[in-house]
């Protein structure tokens, strides 16, 4: 058989595993087992073998159980209501006020946690019943929460940034750098749509009535509850950045940061201990799991020698690269219709980036554009992940057609956003650039 057949078979098997209903990671797993066998017999397991165990020992994946493990620990010790009460205070007395502040409460916790959930399940807990009983429009509440949510794959320290940087060899604190701007962009770009529906149309989101509002003395009291945390980022990736730390060493101290914040702020206990654990550990599983599947499959699938059918495909299209990149990100998008995110990252980049370096674009410049069209993903219908997180916190009074409608205006946004740092590439390499020289 062709090269070109095998491939079909191969993609073709791991569809299938996935329609079936099986987890990506095993849908992966499982489709390179069976092809592997079927075409160069049980050698084909060693080989699977071998490469599992070399890259589950690389150094730079134990960052991510870490970095999981400092979020949720900020999650479970209250911080997400303590933030969204400093910006209530603060926000609340303009139209919208209450939106925009989950979307900055987003912002900062996707800036502490490096995963989608945590922010979206929290503020939607927190900030959806808050909006809803002051009169917002549910979908543009809804809609905020979730594409906020979604920041938390963007802006540093992210867990998906790591692990394109694993799967690229490519340095995770340039990914870093190079989601700040475009992140801050998107969340400013929610902010802006947000302002803009609530001037035009007040009762989407009312301003809070007088005797809500709070003194400035209780504004300044609550300025509090954001400092350490904005603190131990600021440390954290101020050790990446200025080269004191690896990200893994960084990682380390920021779960450690974590815990003496839960200390000082009187919100640590066994139980919340224990329970950023066990998170962190279903979490860290999960993710291993899509490590160890998609090795398999990549391997499988380069000694298939589908990988380079695909490059050379791409790179013998008669448009110009640009297009290529466009093509890239269209597949990248359908796939965030269907699949996880951690997936989609460890099955693409080996098939992406080669073909981005041949066509000499930036590494650091497709990751943040790969990870910005993850967060699309998110908000995706039919099985954006953000969708479910918020189906299960919503009222029954909402249905699944109302948490669509209030993904698309996001979606829109973050197409925007995707699209300036496509056109203005400096928007993901100008930190990276000016913090760690020009890429070589």
């Amino acid at each position: 058989m062709t090269i070109t057949v095998l491939t079909i078979i191969l993609f073709g098997l791991m569809v299938l595993l996935l329609a079936l209903g099986l987890p990506v990671a095993f849908a992966m797993g499982g489709a390179a087992v069976m092809f592997g066998i079927a075409t160069r017999g049980f050698d084909s397991l060693f080989l699977m073998f071998v490469a599992v165990l070399t890259n589950i020992k690389t150094i730079i994946l134990i960052a991510i159980p870490m970095f999981i493990l400092m979020g949720n620990i900020l999650e479970v010790s209250g911080l997400a209501e303590d933030l969204f009460k400093f910006a209530q205070n603060w926000l609340g007395r303009i139209r919208g006020g209450l939106a925009i502040a989950a979307v900055i409460v987003c912002t900062i916790f996707a800036a502490c946690t490096g995963v989608s959930a945590a922010a979206t399940v929290t503020m939607g807990l927190i900030a959806l019943p808050a909006m809803l009983r002051r009169g917002y429009n549910a979908r543009l509440a809804m809609g905020c929460i979730m594409g906020g949510g979604a920041l938390g794959i963007l802006i540093p320290p992210s867990v998906s940034f790591v692990l394109y940087g694993f799967m690229a060899q490519e340095s995770v604190g340039r990914l870093f750098a190079g989601g700040i701007i475009p992140g801050f962009i998107l969340s400013s770009l929610f902010i802006a749509y947000v302002m803009v529906v609530c001037y035009v149309n007040p009762k989407m989101g009312p301003a809070l009535p007088k005797e809500l509002r709070v003194s400035w003395s209780e504004k300044f009291a609550s300025v509090k509850s954001i400092i350490l945390p904005a603190m131990l980022v600021v440390f954290v990736l101020g050790s990446i950045f200025s080269g004191f730390a690896t990200p893994t060493e960084a990682s380390a101290v920021g779960a450690a940061g974590a815990v003496i914040c839960a200390l000082i702020y009187r919100r640590f206990t066994w139980k919340s201990m224990m329970d950023a654990l066990s998170r962190s550990l279903s979490l860290t599983a999960m993710v291993m799991w899509i490590v160890v599947g998609a090795t398999a499959f990549t391997t499988i699938f380069t000694r298939a020698g589908a990988m380079e059918l695909i490059k050379n495909g791409l790179m013998n299209l008669e448009i110009p690269p640009i297009m290529i990149i466009l093509i890239m990100q269209l597949v990248l998008f359908i796939l965030g219709m269907f699949m996880d995110v951690s997936g989609i990252i460890l099955l693409c980049t080996p098939l992406f980036v080669p073909v981005v370096k041949a066509l000499g674009f930036s590494t650091v410049w497709f990751g943040v554009l790969f990870i910005i069209n993850m967060e699309m993903g998110f908000l995706s219908p039919p099985y954006g992940i953000n969708l479910f997180y918020m189906r299960g916190v919503a009222t029954r009074e909402i249905t699944m057609t109302d948490i669509y409608m209030a993904a698309l205006p996001f979606i829109v946004i973050q197409a925007i956003a995707l699209f300036l740092t496509l056109f203005i590439p400096g928007l993901a390499t100008w930190i990276p650039n000016m913090i760690f020289g020009p890429e070589l």
